[in-house]
């Protein structure tokens, strides 16, 4: 048996991908030393990646955007998704008791306003807007509605019938109304009531807030709130309430309230203690409304906010990704390259 032995030793697959390697390498080497090819190849990168990777240059004014900058954007995109998240899950645990709330509360001042009416066209001297608007934040555009109508309110009681000596001024509840609607109306700014949205509101709570507009002393109050329709509608609303002495004139002009029997007291004395129940139970009504349309715009807020943080840390993710298989692929391609002038 003869073993015929030659000096020629077979390639392997090893060295076989190596010489591949290398060849490729010396190709892009030339391509790159070339001014056009520096100028192609990073242009190309650019429009793939959208940035540069760790240790790879950034020419003809690209801007640099490493690989830990993006790691602390994406953690905290990261966070911001889990707060809103958190407040989207807060505002829909609360939404529930605040819409039973706020239904229950129309039947406090439903059956006055059947008596006494809604009287928006009233033509009186001394008129007041209670805008009710929210004292946080991230709650989507319910108090840019309620300034939009409280503007054109303002307005149109400005320019409405001929009462001699016609004010018109303003008490606002809510720091957020306080603050967007500065700019437009803050010269009929008469007091601001801030902080009386954060706590529980009760009956007594809104009978103290009606005794503070009360002594503003008005013919007319209209109070503009967002009605709750459901967890992603909500309507402005104005509810006028009257004040003792222009509902006894418009009584005695059009008998309203004689198909009613009175016992005790006279109609004055109990027209007064009516306005005064209707301004409370109005008032009443528009927070707790305003506080379900305002949890329920938040959540459907947050709802939105968080898919696009999702999406924002996904194309983050993606741009993370590219810029670090970039510098892998770089530094390949130097050492490859090294090694091949190395050899020539």
């Amino acid at each position: 048996e003869l073993v015929v032995c030659s000096s020629q030793r077979a390639p392997s697959f090893k060295s076989l991908t190596e010489m591949a390697m290398r060849r490729a390498a010396t190709t892009c080497g030339n391509q790159l030393r070339s001014q056009t090819g520096i100028k192609n190849a990073a242009q190309g990168f650019v429009e793939n990646t959208g940035v540069t990777g760790e240790g790879f240059s950034a020419p003809f004014g690209v801007r640099h955007a490493s690989r830990q900058i993006l790691q602390q954007r994406m953690k905290s995109v990261g966070n911001i998704a889990k707060i809103t998240a958190a407040m989207k899950m807060v505002a829909a645990s609360r939404l529930r008791l605040a819409t039973v709330r706020a239904v229950e509360s129309r039947g406090i001042w439903q059956p006055v306003a059947r008596l006494l009416g809604d009287a928006t066209d009233a033509d009186v001297p001394k008129n007041i807007t209670v805008p009710v608007t929210s004292d946080r934040g991230l709650c989507g555009g319910i108090n840019s509605g309620i300034a939009k109508v409280t503007l054109n309110t303002q307005k149109v009681v400005a320019a409405m019938g001929s009462a001699e000596n016609k004010s018109v001024s303003m008490v606002m509840i809510g720091e957020k109304g306080r603050t967007q609607m500065r700019k437009n109306l803050g010269n009929t700014y008469d007091s601001v009531i801030v902080d009386a949205t954060k706590i529980p509101l009760t009956f007594n709570a809104a009978g103290l807030l009606a005794d503070h507009i009360l002594k503003t002393e008005f013919d007319a109050a209209r109070i503009v709130f967002n009605k709750y329709k459901s967890a992603m509608s909500f309507q402005p609303t104005v509810a006028t309430v009257l004040s003792a002495a222009v509902y006894e004139k418009r009584c005695e002009a059009t008998g309203m309230v004689d198909s009613y029997e009175m016992e005790g007291e006279d109609r004055s004395t109990l027209l007064v203690d009516i306005a005064e129940f209707q301004l409370a139970a109005v008032l009443y009504n528009g927070m707790l409304e305003n506080s379900a349309s305002e949890l329920g715009s938040r959540m459907a807020a947050m709802d939105s906010s968080t898919k696009n943080a999702q999406d924002m840390l996904s194309k983050l993710t993606l741009t993370y990704n590219r810029s670090r298989q970039a510098a892998i692929t770089t530094e390949l391609i130097e050492i490859i390259s090294g090694a091949s002038a190395l050899e020539g």
